[in-house]
This record gives C-alpha cells, sequence and structure tokens, in this order.
C-alpha cells in the first residue's frame, strides 16, 4: 500500500514518522509549491508479487484551505508508481468531552466542515443545504472500522470512532461548545485540516481518514490545561500501530 499521511505541523509529521517501526527512510522528495515529502518504506521479505508498503510524510500547514492545497499538489503532482492507495489526516485535537478524553485516539467515522456555511436569524446552515458542494467526507466503514480496531489492541489505549470537526477557527468557549455539540451531537474531535485533505482526495478517488490525538478538551482555551505531549506519544503509538493495515492491499 501507498499511503500519503498529511500533518499540519512539523511536530506532528515527526510524532508520525517516530512511530513506523520497521521503515526505513527513503530521504525527502522536493515537490513544486515548496512541499516536501519524506518517504518511508518497509523493507522486509515478502513474495515478489506482493508491493512494499510506502509512507509518504507531508507537512501541508494549518487549517482547511493550506491543508487541500498541499494534499492536492502531491496527489496531481506525484509522479511515483504505484500511485496513492491511501490518505491519512493525521495530528493531535481537541476532544469532545465525554467521547474523547486527553491521550484517546479518535478515528473519524465522518469529516465534517463544521463552519463552512451561513448564519442566519434562524441558525447556522451548512453549505450542503445552502445547494452548494458538501460538508460530510465520510470514510468507508471497513476503512475506519478496520483502523480503530487496529489501534484498540492495546487496552490502555482509549480509542474512540466517531465524526471528526473541521473548523477554521478553533473553539475556546463554553458556548461555541454546546453550539457544535447540540449541532453535531457525536463529535468526539475538533481540528483544522481534515475536511481540506480529504476533498483533496475525494477529487482524486483515493479513500482517507482522520486520525486524532487528544490534547485538549474542546471548550474555554485553556493552555496550562493541554497535554500535548501525551498527545504526541499517542499520535506516534498510532502510527507504529498500523503497520497491518498499510500492508494490506500492497
Amino acid at each position: 500500500m501507498h499511503v500519503l499521511v498529511v500533518t499540519a505541523v512539523a511536530a506532528e509529521a515527526d510524532a508520525v514518522v517516530g512511530g513506523l517501526a520497521g521503515f526505513t527512510a527513503l530521504g525527502l522528495r522536493e515537490m513544486t509549491g515548496g512541499y516536501e515529502l519524506r518517504g518511508h518504506a518497509q523493507y522486509m521479505p515478502r513474495p515478489a508479487s506482493v508491493r512494499i508498503p510506502v509512507v509518504d510524510v507531508l507537512v501541508g500547514g494549518v487549517g482547511p484551505a493550506a491543508s487541500a492545497a498541499a494534499t492536492a499538489t502531491a496527489l496531481a503532482f506525484s509522479t511515483y508508481d504505484p500511485p496513492y492507495d491511501l490518505v491519512v489526516s493525521a495530528g493531535i485535537g481537541g476532544g469532545f468531552a465525554p467521547h474523547a478524553p486527553l491521550g484517546s485516539l479518535v478515528v473519524s467515522d465522518a469529516i465534517v466542515a463544521a463552519d463552512l456555511g451561513a448564519d442566519t436569524p434562524d441558525g447556522y446552515l451548512p453549505v450542503d443545504e445552502l445547494g452548494f458542494g458538501r460538508t460530510v467526507h465520510r470514510p468507508a466503514p471497513a476503512l475506519s472500522g478496520r483502523v480503530a480496531k487496529v489501534l484498540a489492541g492495546d487496552p490502555a489505549v482509549r480509542v474512540v470512532l466517531a465524526p471528526v470537526l473541521t473548523v477554521s477557527t478553533v473553539t475556546g468557549t463554553a458556548a461555541r461548545a454546546a453550539e457544535l455539540t447540540r449541532r453535531h451531537p457525536r463529535a468526539a474531535a475538533e481540528a483544522m485540516e481534515g475536511f481540506g485533505v480529504a476533498e483533496a482526495a475525494f477529487r482524486h478517488d483515493i479513500p482517507c481518514v482522520e486520525i486524532r490525538a487528544v490534547s485538549n478538551a474542546v471548550g474555554p482555551r485553556d493552555r496550562d490545561a493541554w497535554r500535548i505531549g501525551p498527545a504526541m506519544d499517542a499520535l506516534r503509538y498510532a502510527f507504529a500501530t498500523l503497520t497491518p493495515v498499510f500492508e494490506e492491499s500492497s
């Protein structure tokens, strides 16, 4: 399987790479736009007919626009053979209580653009209800379920299969958290890039899933309560554990 993993910042990419046990670094490959792919391949004895799993890690920038541009660039301008089989949006994010406590992992069964729409006197309207575009990408249940099942192999790590919201402005008040919870009662995490990555993957007809390690609770902004280190550890664990998925269909 040839996998593209897109993170927002370098620290998240480092955590992903740190989890790729058994993979050999292939070095940096430069692309149009100044983007760099960090390639990794798993060289292990296998039948000649079985493809070598390759994972490329891309720092795409913060927010849905930046992540969409970076992902689309990697997918459109890649000259690698074979093409990508899977795109993963990965990083840390906020967790909605009580679904996703600090340090837990959230695997998307839906990737939702939670603030793409219009405010009206009667409340918020998502852009699809206005007749334009879409606000939800749904990974195939077999894909998201398989990822969640593999990650749940360690009983010490809480894994949640639920919608992940994409926002352009991170939630920082109780009122905003309550509004998002009312509109998306099953949502377990909030981040800023997933929908952009998923939209680019959709345009190229490539499956996409989002994985978030929870570093803070969605609600009033309190940086002293953030637990970025443990969240990065959880992200590293995730990619150390996902090798069986990357070996499938290889």
